[in-house]
């Protein structure tokens, strides 16, 4: 059986760990702060996976053979000390993270193993006494690659299902689309049902086509339906549905918001293409994260 390590046990950490752990696969849990278990909340009742959740890298038994990479890509640097204890040569690392740069973000913190992307498609969100609540499926998407059938060997037959993408260019930047927008919940203080209010929705949808043209350039195949699309979900969720980074915002922690919003910035500049909405949301939201004041 593999070796698994699942590195932050946040809401996608922990959704994936109690996932091995009911299939009878409990990977080493290793995070920022020590545990004795980890709880999952869904329609499907309780899980509890017992720990520790492992706190010094030093703790680590060797490389392992998957690395299930749960932190956010603020938090990237401060994991770097597990990967460098966790990773070997033959390791395949997959980051669990927002954005289209995961893959250089993790590379330059490792040295030989092998990096896969993914799109994390499952709305879990942390509560306040530390256990997380599902609130939907646990679908994740990854490049139809060799090295991703690791990941799906690891997840077969467990909650959180797998699907392999040969486009996973436009599949990551469809996401981002939805990624970037909810960015607007964080500079209203609201929760989903925001996206409902006429004005707001126009905004968005502007924001999204603004995206949108970014991403083809990027070389993503996404037709002119995807932003009221992407709309019409956001629309449909429970209004008081948050996201990760208004989480963030909320408690005051730094925010993905050039993970998330910075990156079709950087790259409509790259390709010449003007993104008004862009150049506005993106200070906003990077102020709203670093400060000063």
């Amino acid at each position: 059986m593999a070796m698994i390590a699942v590195v932050g046990p946040g809401a996608i950490g922990t959704t994936v760990t109690a996932a091995l752990h009911e299939a009878g696969r409990t990977p080493m849990i290793c995070g920022r702060t020590a545990r004795e278990h980890l709880e999952l909340h869904s329609e499907e009742g309780r899980v509890v996976v017992p720990g520790p959740v492992r706190t010094d890298p030093a703790q680590a038994d060797g490389p392992v053979d998957l690395v299930l990479l749960a932190v956010k890509s603020t938090q990237v640097e401060a994991a770097a000390p597990w990967l460098t204890a966790l990773c070997g040569a033959d390791t395949v690392v997959c980051a669990l993270q927002n954005g289209v740069e995961q893959e250089s973000i993790v590379a330059s913190h490792l040295s030989g193993a092998r990096v896969i992307p993914s799109v994390v498609w499952f709305p879990a969100q942390a509560q306040p006494d530390g256990s997380v609540w599902l609130r939907g499926e646990a679908r994740l998407t990854l490049p139809d690659t060799p090295a991703s059938r690791v990941v799906v060997d690891a997840l077969r037959g467990t909650r959180c299902s797998v699907d392999l993408a040969t486009d996973f260019t436009s599949v990551a930047w469809r996401k981002l689309l939805q990624n970037a927008v909810a960015g607007l919940m964080v500079l209203t203080g609201r929760r989903s049902g925001v996206f409902t209010r006429a004005d707001i929705a126009e905004l968005s949808l502007a924001y999204l086509r603004e995206c949108l043209e970014v991403a083809r350039a990027e070389g993503a195949a996404l037709g002119d339906e995807v932003p009221q699309e992407i709309l019409d979900g956001l629309q449909a969720y429970p209004a008081d549905l948050g996201s990760s980074i208004l989480a963030d915002r909320e408690a005051g922690r730094p925010l993905e918001w050039d993970t998330r919003n910075g990156v079709v910035l950087r790259r409509g500049r790259a390709h010449g293409i003007p993104t008004p909405i862009s150049d506005l949301v993106v200070p906003l939201l990077a102020a709203a994260s670093d400060g000063p004041g």
